[in-house]
C-alpha cells in the first residue's frame, strides 16, 4: 500500500474505507461529467488544470479503492463473500426450512459436480 497512505487496521475499517472511497469516486465522477455538460452546453472549454487535477485524484482513489480491497482479503474476508451473505439473507427470507434443504443440497450437488469435473 502507498506509504503516504494510513493502512486500515481491521477487515471493518476496510470495508469502511472502501466505502468511503467509493462515494470519492463517485463525487469526481459526477463532478467530471457536470463540466463536461456545462462545456457541451455553453460551447466553452473544460479548465485543462482543473481537468487533470480531477482524473488524477480519481486514479489515486481507484489506485487506494484496489489496495484496500487486497488488503482486506488479507483479513480473510472479501467483498464478494460479503455480498453473498447479503444475498443469502435475501433468498432465504422466500424458503421455509424444508425447501431451504432442498436449495442448498441442490447447490452443494452442483458443487461438487464441479469439482468432479
Amino acid at each position: 500500500m502507498n506509504d503516504d497512505i494510513q493502512k486500515p487496521a481491521s477487515a471493518v475499517a476496510c470495508q469502511i474505507r472502501l466505502a468511503e472511497l467509493r462515494d470519492g469516486i463517485a463525487a469526481i465522477k459526477a463532478q467530471i461529467a457536470a463540466a463536461d455538460i456545462e462545456r457541451q452546453s455553453t460551447g466553452g472549454r473544460m479548465d485543462p488544470r482543473w481537468f487533470h487535477r480531477a482524473k488524477t485524484a480519481l486514479r489515486h482513489k481507484q489506485r487506494e479503492l484496489e489496495e484496500v480491497a487486497v488488503l482486506l482479503k488479507s483479513f480473510g474476508v472479501s467483498v464478494r463473500d460479503k455480498f453473498k451473505d447479503r444475498l443469502i439473507e435475501v433468498v432465504r427470507e422466500d424458503y421455509d426450512d424444508a425447501e431451504w434443504r432442498d436449495v442448498m443440497d441442490e447447490a452443494h450437488r452442483r458443487q461438487n459436480a464441479r469439482e468432479d469435473a
